[in-house]
């Protein structure tokens, strides 16, 4: 169980086991935010050990957690196997690594290269059709064994064989770096003349800027309160509203194709700059809200279309930009460990978002108030990217 699945396990969660919303809710703000604390650390291990190892490593404990879900009866054992051990997989096997990998092969068309590498996370949510349809066949326990045997199939040998962290590794320099030789088995790169890159980014110094503050807190603020806050609880809203559970999904499953098209159109990024796409994408999820919350029945399916469409696409135009946009002022040897923290601030608003909004669904009956404050955040996520200025960074 994944977090594009999540949504399409919680109403069996409850259904069955009758737990609250809010306390169902808290294995996926665990998850995030297990997530997001352990993402410095697979980036620094991809830095500094072998990224190949770390990812295999990571794939073999997210496909055994996984399993072991089948067997949960306790809130806790899903806190435990969820909330902590798969993420734990996911950080050592995903994005924490793919991030300076493709940062580290490209210096120019940085926007296009992110976009094209995080098309699988806005697809992974059209699997949650497949989900669906395997938990009303198999129940939700075996769905658990077919998500993890598939994830066995298809990553490792995709791992095992296409996985290069660094150019070099393969006697290559980066796309676009005609002004660099690349030193091989190191990501130190020099002139031409000699002289070494002019900045070195770590960890240590980058956490000294009000720059990179201010893109994690935009990180915090957009996925991990914003767009996790509603991700939870957009399928409970749906078959609330009276849709089917299998409607509910078809939606989410449309929310993930137009992530995938806005992933693909964050490299405009590139051309009229990070700061006005990630406008244009809080323009656009502020307005799916408005479209959801206007939902009051199953006389207006058109309106979910809209609502996922819109909010689909926004959230795929900022994920890639955000990245881009660290890369841009703090690209250096050390990028993993840097641009990990970007998913810490998404697992630290990660694990208020969806709690949050439960806990405000069963005080108030309504999630009203719970989608207000995700539009808040998504117009402060917009105006922080804006004062961090990477317009203004020096680009390679």
């Amino acid at each position: 169980m994944q977090n594009a699945e999540f949504s399409i396990f919680f109403p069996f969660f409850l259904d069955e086991f009758g737990w609250s919303r809010a306390d169902t809710a808290i294995m996926f703000s665990l998850n995030v935010l297990t997530y997001g604390s352990l993402s410095p650390v697979a980036g620094s291990l991809g830095d500094r050990w072998k990224p190949k190892k770390v990812m295999l490593i990571g794939l073999t404990v997210l496909c055994a957690a996984t399993a072991c879900c089948s067997f949960a009866y306790e809130l806790w054992h899903f806190y435990l196997l969820f909330g902590i051990l798969v993420p734990v997989g996911m950080a050592f096997s995903g994005w924490p690594l793919m991030t300076p990998a493709i940062a580290n092969w490209f210096t120019k068309r940085r926007g296009l290269a992110f976009s094209i590498g995080q098309l699988g996370g806005g697809l992974s949510f059209v699997y949650s059709i497949l989900s669906e349809f395997t938990i009303s066949q198999l129940g939700w326990r075996y769905a658990n064994f077919a998500l993890a045997g598939i994830m066995i199939v298809i990553l490792v040998p995709l791992y095992s064989i296409c996985f290069h962290y660094r150019p070099e590794d393969r006697g290559l320099k980066p796309y676009g770096d005609s002004g660099f030789q690349a030193s091989k088995g190191s990501m130190e790169y020099e002139l031409d003349g000699g002289d070494a890159e002019s900045r070195d980014w770590t960890l240590f110094t980058a956490v000294r800027t009000p720059q990179f503050w201010l893109i994690v807190l935009s990180q915090f603020l957009f996925w991990g309160i914003g767009v996790y806050l509603v991700m939870a609880h957009q399928v409970n809203f749906a078959v609330d509203a009276g849709y089917s559970s299998l409607f509910s999904a078809s939606v989410f499953a449309l929310f993930g194709i137009f992530m995938a098209f806005g992933q693909i159109s964050a490299s405009i990024s590139d051309w009229i700059g990070r700061e006005k796409t990630v406008t244009i994408a809080a323009l656009l999820t502020i307005g799916a809200l408005f479209s959801l919350i206007s939902v009051q029945d199953t006389s207006q399916p058109w309106l979910l279309y809209l609502y996922a469409a819109c909010f689909g696409y926004g959230a795929g135009l900022y994920t890639p930009t955000i990245f881009v946009s660290m890369a841009d002022i703090f690209h250096g040897r050390y990028f993993g460990e840097t641009s990990g923290m970007i998913l810490t601030g998404m697992g630290v608003g990660g694990a208020i978002g969806p709690w949050l909004g439960g806990y405000i669904y069963d005080i108030s009956g309504s999630y009203m108030s719970a989608f207000l404050l995700s539009m808040a955040c998504f117009a402060l996520a917009c105006i922080a990217l804006w004062v961090a200025a990477p317009r203004h960074a020096d680009k390679t």
